[in-house]
């Protein structure tokens, strides 16, 4: 076999003149979009609980740029995996070649029913709860602002690639140059108390980087860019080096900013320390100023991850004759329509389960966690995988410090799962459910691909 051989999905599809993914998205789309996912609405949430397990200011700090490292090392991994393997499936096309279709099919009905879609359910919630600080809607108001956000940019995704791209472009700027406005307040105001919070007990510091890599979650979906990338032996690995590097230093200042303005005590005790900061700085038109822009945030977020969502769900209909009717691509727009359909419906659906439990948020979290680190570990076991059992294939980019930075990686994702067993309640036995119930759907398609 020659070593530039690949039979992917993708390539078959190009072969036979069939519509397909197009090489349209440039190096600032890509970091648009990465940057867009990963600044949701975490940074306005976690810092105040990363504070409070930190002990001091310097703790802080060094805990936000330990994110920023261990994210780096991750898409280190990821950027051998996506330049050698480039395919819409992402993840989903790793798997395959490493485990078998058994174990991608899983974390395709995963990403399918639970990872994604319970992403999008998530962030549409803290969008309807921002939202109806600026606009009640009456008793539901946070579900309704959810579903009404999912469909529109549904809708817009379905339109066309450029359409979706640069709403996210726009959205990103927007978000960026409203956190740097913040920072610049923050590191211009006075603190009220800057007294220390007592020593937190041992292994604090664990408990604190779950929230932390919680924030920077969200690069990983890079993956699922790399057949629509520009030039993608450079793109990819510029694109999350860049975002990385982007949202670091964006993290780091804004929680500089948090500590000069509140002081480290209130912000550890704070429950909405953004707004808290810009409240002490500019009263209620601060606390307003921070709710719009915490809208903002969570729509590129929303955006990307409805984007990046339906790549996976093209690849599983790709290759499953039972979702086939999710495998097509339509070529004028350049969208995979159906693959998006069926990702809002299942969001949408979702946030009928948050309204119904009276926690949406928390819910969602919940449902995801478990499941989401489940496979970021076996993407990180695949890379392993791949090495030994592809040695000959072509890797534009390998990894560096090969196998010590993908096992550092994977014992990273280890952790993270243990964790989120640990801390989070029933949603995830729910989700946990959704995933198994993939199993007997597996066994129907292949009865029936075996009597075709």
């Amino acid at each position: 076999m020659s070593r530039h051989t690949d039979y992917s999905s993708l390539e078959q599809i190009q072969t036979t003149g069939a519509a397909a993914p197009k090489p349209l998205l440039t190096l600032s789309d890509a970091v648009a979009l990465i940057v867009g996912i990963v600044i949701g609405a975490g940074i306005f949430q976690t810092p105040a609980l990363v504070a409070s397990q930190a002990g001091s200011d310097i703790a802080v700090l060094l805990l936000w740029l330990a994110g920023g490292l261990v994210s780096i090392v991750g898409a280190l991994c990821y950027a051998e995996l996506a330049t050698t393997y480039p395919n819409v499936g992402g993840v989903y096309y790793y798997l395959k070649r490493a485990f078998g279709q058994k174990i991608a099919f899983l974390f395709a009905w995963a990403r399918l029913t639970v990872i994604q879609t319970g992403s999008i359910a998530l962030l549409a919630f803290v969008f309807g709860d921002y939202a109806s600080e600026i606009l009640r809607l009456g008793t539901f108001s946070s579900s309704v602002y959810a579903t009404v956000v999912i469909v529109l940019l549904t809708i817009l995704n379905i339109v066309g690639l450029q359409q979706g791209k640069w709403t996210q472009n726009l959205l990103t700027v927007a978000k960026v140059l409203g956190l740097l406005l913040v920072v610049v307040f923050g590191l211009g105001a006075t603190a009220n108390s800057v007294a220390p919070i007592e020593s937190t007990p041992p292994g604090s510091w664990g408990l604190a980087m779950v929230f932390v890599l919680l924030s920077y979650g969200g690069w990983n979906e890079a993956a699922y860019i790399s057949a629509e990338i520009q030039n993608r032996q450079r793109n990819i690995v510029r694109s999350l080096v860049w975002s990385i590097g982007i949202i670091t230093a964006i993290y780091l200042l804004i929680n500089l900013a948090y500590l000069r303005g509140l002081g480290l005590a209130n912000m550890a005790e704070s429950s909405a320390v953004a707004a808290d900061l810009m409240r002490t700085i500019w009263g209620t038109p601060g606390a307003l100023f921070i709710s719009v822009l915490i809208a903002i945030c969570t729509l590129g977020a929303i955006n990307a991850t409805i984007f990046t969502g339906a790549r996976t769900n093209y690849a599983l209909g790709q290759d499953f004759t039972l979702f086939g009717f999710m495998g097509s691509w339509r070529q004028l727009p350049s969208t995979p329509g159906t693959a998006l359909l069926v990702q809002g419906a299942i969001a949408l659906a979702l946030v009928l389960l948050g309204t119904f439990t009276r926690k949406g948020f928390e819910t969602m979290v919940d449902y995801t966690a478990p499941v989401f680190w489940f496979f970021f570990l076996l993407s990180g076991i695949s890379l392993l995988i791949l090495r030994r059992k592809e040695p000959h294939i072509l890797r534009p980019f390998r990894v560096p410090f090969y196998p010590v930075t993908p096992l550092l990686f994977c014992a990273v994702c280890g952790y993270l799962l243990y964790s989120s067993v640990v801390y989070t309640n029933v949603g995830a036995v729910v989700g946990v459910l959704v995933v198994i119930a993939g199993v007997p759907i597996l066994f129907w398609n292949r009865y029936r691909q075996g009597k075709a």
